[in-house]
């Protein structure tokens, strides 16, 4: 299990709200534990440990620490303007590509129009084109080749054309 399966495992049990979860592949074994924000992984005897931040009530006039205070990453500054989220009308698995090894429809900074292609959506067997609702620029792929997805899941953030 390589370094970028477990971020997406990882990324998986976050959004999926899973607080304990353990995998057994071979030799390999990864066993992720939460609490409310430290996230702990096991890969063979690697260790990976998240720490919470120091909460606001700390005490300011205390002398500065040797290491600087750790500050929770934001997921992204609030855009000047709103994105329009395109979202998943099926439950299904997200496809970017028509094929493996394709390019995608879209990548990040693409200028689409609506009713241009974004991804497929496989549901069933069956292939769902999932196609642009609003003319604009492609700010971001929230979700991961061959990801799960639920119905309304937020698939792409797109910058309106004005």
């Amino acid at each position: 299990m390589n370094q970028k399966e477990i971020k997406e495992l990882i990324e998986f049990l976050i959004e999926k709200d899973i607080a304990e979860f353990e995998l057994e592949r071979g030799d390999v074994k990864v066993r992720i534990k939460r609490a409310s924000e430290p996230v702990q992984t096991h890969p063979g005897a690697s260790y990976f440990n998240v720490h919470p931040a120091p909460s606001a009530a700390s005490d300011v006039s205390a002398s500065p620490p040797a290491a600087p205070p750790v500050v929770p990453k934001e997921p992204e500054p609030v855009p000047e303007e709103p994105l329009h989220m395109v979202k998943s009308p099926i439950v299904g698995t997200f496809y970017e590509s028509p094929s493996p090894g394709s390019p995608p429809f879209v990548k990040n900074g693409d200028i689409v129009e609506v009713g241009q292609l974004l991804c497929i959506v496989e549901a069933m067997k069956l292939m769902n084109e999932i196609e642009s609702d609003v003319a604009g620029e492609v700010v971001k792929k929230l979700i991961a080749n061959g990801q799960p997805i639920e119905y309304g899941q937020e698939l792409f953030a797109i910058r309106p054309r004005k």
